[in-house]
C-alpha cells in the first residue's frame, strides 16, 4: 500500500475529481498551509487534500469569498475539531492540485484548485500549525454497465435540469455541455445535484462508478419528482444548501 502525507483542508462540503475548488483562505492554520505550499515550485503539483467534516462537529470560522467578523482567536491546527479530529471528518475525501495561490496585502489567499483523485484518511497530526494526513489513493474502477448507467444518468440529469431551470426560472447548463465519460458524468453530476453534504459524501466514497451511477439515477428521478410537484417554489428556496466553511 503506497501512502503520502498531504496538508489536510477540512470543509463543510464535499470536492470530487475534476471540479473546481475556489477558496479565500482567512484563518492563519490554512494560511500557514498556503505559504507552505507556495514552497512547492510552480511547475510541481501543488497539493493538500480536502475532506468533509462530519454533522455535529463545530467548523473552522471562515467563510469562502468573506471574512468572518465573529470569527474566534486562534487555538491550533485542530481547533473545532475535539481531541481526535481523524473522528470529525470523514474518512474519503480529494486530493486538490492548487493551480493558484495569490496572497493579499493584508496576508489572506485566494486560491484556486481542482479536485484530482479520492483518497482515504489513514490518520491526522494535528503537531504543527495546520493538519496533516496520511492517506492512501483510491482507485476508480468502472463497475457493471458504467456506459449505460452513464447515459441513463445523463437522461435523467437533462430532465432534472429542465425541471429545475423551469421552477428557478433561468437556464442551467445545456447538454452539449456535458461529458460522456462514466467516471466524469459520475462526478459531475455528483457535485451539480443539490444535495446535502451525507449525500454528496456517500457518492465520493461509492464502491465504483456504477454503483455511483446507480445511486445518482434514483436521486435525480427523485427529486425532479419533487421540484415538479414544487414549481412555483422560490429560487432561493431551491438553491438553499449548506454553506460551505473553511
Amino acid at each position: 500500500m503506497t501512502t503520502v502525507r498531504l496538508p489536510l483542508f477540512p470543509l463543510n462540503s464535499v470536492l470530487f475529481p475534476g471540479l473546481v475548488l475556489p477558496l479565500n483562505v482567512f484563518e492563519e492554520r490554512y494560511r500557514a498551509m498556503m505559504r507552505e505550499l507556495l514552497k512547492t515550485p510552480e511547475e510541481e503539483p501543488r497539493r493538500f487534500a480536502v475532506v468533509a467534516i462530519r454533522d455535529g462537529h463545530e467548523v473552522a470560522p471562515s467563510l469562502p469569498g468573506l471574512p468572518d467578523p465573529t470569527a474566534v482567536p486562534e487555538r491550533g491546527a485542530a481547533a473545532g475539531f475535539g481531541p481526535d479530529p481523524a473522528k470529525a471528518l470523514h474518512k474519503v475525501g480529494c486530493v486538490a492540485d492548487a493551480a493558484t495561490i495569490r496572497e493579499r496585502p493584508d496576508g489572506t489567499f485566494e486560491v484556486l484548485a481542482t479536485g484530482t483523485t479520492r483518497v482515504r484518511l489513514l490518520s491526522v497530526d494535528a503537531s504543527g500549525p495546520f493538519l496533516t494526513a496520511e492517506v492512501e489513493h483510491l482507485d476508480e474502477e468502472p463497475g457493471d454497465e458504467a456506459g449505460a448507467l452513464a447515459e441513463g444518468v445523463l437522461r435523467a440529469f437533462r430532465q432534472y435540469q429542465k425541471r429545475l431551470a423551469g421552477a428557478r426560472e433561468r437556464s442551467l447548463t445545456t447538454g452539449a455541455d456535458l461529458p460522456d465519460e462514466p467516471g466524469v458524468v459520475s462526478y459531475l453530476v455528483a457535485a451539480a445535484m443539490m444535495l446535502d453534504t451525507p449525500t454528496k459524501q456517500r457518492l465520493l466514497q461509492a464502491p465504483d462508478t456504477a454503483s455511483r451511477l446507480r445511486d445518482e439515477l434514483k436521486l435525480l428521478r427523485t427529486e425532479t419528482a419533487v421540484i415538479r410537484t414544487l414549481p412555483s417554489l422560490p429560487a432561493s428556496e431551491l438553491t438553499r444548501g449548506p454553506t460551505s466553511l473553511n
